[in-house]
């Protein structure tokens, strides 16, 4: 197959195109390099990939329509992962356009390219920041979820209705990942996880938000592709009136507290980390918690990856990625 990725050095896109690649596909990458975060890491990413037999890479912007329409024309890629956005609730809080830019103009050029080039599959990157305020737990596809509480939620709630109108209309098939917390090497340094060991080895204080009472349902990055490559090689069938569209969660099903995971993160790392307790973040949420039932229904998806051992393995990463010795 040919498969078109977008974000392709970011963290998820990184690794699921390693394994498309690995399974023997053609892989076209895109990503516009911004520096949101750290440029030099997103290269490093890129350069796994462009190792390998197979990927072939373009520096485009989804929101730049041209380039995207002549991508797709050249490549007539059959399978599509969405995985391009502007991420992060807290950085929407200042730049607001930067997500109606990338996550909505971007997403709707996607669409557009999906429907003239005949793809056979779009799966996109949703999250679990669209259940916003909602209190029941876990968290099921089949939830009300039209009360986002920070606009990035806003922008991931709004690329779902967009599908299911593509998928209505169209007859596209398309289907949306809500992702859940993901982490391990390779990661994103906005993440708590990356920027708390960032701290920790500086001997700086880490900001503990809510004092800690929190619980998030962290997914290890090898757990994530798993699900998305099974996911992305099966469209959804058809519904009753012929639309093909789907909702997944995607998430490890086992809630750790903020407090623990920093425990676990100390042990790693042989240091006792010095704490900055902070009241809870505008857009934040208390938990979260994945309801997996429909994703181990329609794939057997079993998340396997504990919190002790993906943070082990992302400590050892990040050792050897900059040099920091024990």
């Amino acid at each position: 197959m040919i498969v078109l990725l977008t974000g392709a050095a970011g963290f998820i896109g990184m690794h699921a195109g390693l394994r498309l690649l690995q399974q023997g596909h053609t892989v076209i990458g895109i990503d516009n390099l911004n520096d949101y975060y750290d440029v030099s890491l997103k290269r490093a990413r890129l350069a796994r990939l462009q190792a390998c037999d197979g990927f072939h890479f373009a520096q485009a912007d989804i929101v730049d329509r041209e380039a995207m329409q002549q991508l797709f024309a050249r490549w007539q890629p059959q399978q599509v992962l969405h995985l391009a956005a502007q991420a992060g609730v807290r950085y929407s809080l200042q730049h607001p356009y930067a997500y109606a830019d990338s996550n909505l103009k971007g997403f709707l050029t996607v669409l557009e390219c999906c429907r003239h080039h005949d793809v056979q599959h779009l799966v996109f990157a949703s999250s679990s920041s669209v259940y916003g305020g909602n209190t029941k737990l876990p968290y099921s596809e089949d939830d009300v979820v039209d009360q986002p509480i920070s606009l990035y939620a806003a922008t991931k709630k709004a690329n779902e209705l967009m599908a299911h109108s593509y998928a209505h209309l169209y007859g596209m098939a398309c289907t949306g990942l809500r992702f859940f917390t993901v982490y391990g090497p390779w990661g994103r340094p906005d993440m708590a996880y990356f920027s708390f060991t960032r701290d920790m080895l500086a001997g700086k204080a880490i900001r503990i938000f809510n004092h800690g009472q929190m619980y998030r349902d962290f997914t290890y990055i090898d757990d994530i592709v798993e699900g998305v490559l099974r996911i992305l090689q099966q469209p959804p069938a058809a519904d009753d009136n012929g639309k093909r569209f789907m909702i997944y969660n995607i998430g490890n099903d086992r809630p750790v507290k903020l407090e623990y995971f920093i425990t676990v993160l100390e042990d790693r790392l042989g240091i006792e980390a010095k704490k900055e307790m902070c009241p809870m973040q505008p857009g934040d949420v208390l938990s979260t918690h994945a309801d997996l039932t429909r994703i181990r229904r329609d794939f057997g998806f079993a998340p396997a990856t504990r919190i002790e051992d993906g943070l082990a393995r992302f400590v050892a990463w990040y050792r050897d990625y900059y040099d920091v010795q024990p």
